[in-house]
């Protein structure tokens, strides 16, 4: 009896795990990632010196067409026309990192002598 209740306790532990790590929410296909994420946000580049850091910053992120623009708060530049790959919320390519759910918003992402970074949340 016992071995029946440990088995049936792992298999519906499983089940739990492999329907809360479906790839229902893809950044190609639901508009459930757009929107503003909070938290930290910093932007660099190299030739004017310019720096900006702030934990109380904001990152919009809009859909056009199948790429994304993030629109920064703080006078910080627009990263735009990132390409996501279907069932893929992270995208890691020579320039940097984007990691995008539903709750988060995590980039490191380097272009021309620019840096954007955020660590947000809704």
């Amino acid at each position: 009896m016992k071995k029946t209740i440990k088995f049936l306790s792992v298999l519906m532990l499983v089940c739990t795990v492999v329907t809360s790590c479906s790839k229902d929410n893809d950044p190609v296909d639901d508009n459930i990632f757009i929107g503003t994420y909070n938290g930290s946000v910093s932007y660099s580049e190299e030739e004017s010196n310019t720096d900006i850091v702030t934990d109380d910053g904001r990152v919009t992120l809009v859909k056009v067409g199948d790429s994304y623009n993030f629109d920064f708060s703080n006078g910080i530049p627009s990263l735009k026309g990132i390409k996501m790959d279907k069932n893929q919320n992270l995208l890691i390519n020579s320039d940097g990192t984007v990691k995008i759910d539903e709750g988060t918003l995590i980039i490191a992402y380097t272009l021309d002598g620019e840096t954007w970074t955020a660590n947000c949340s809704r």
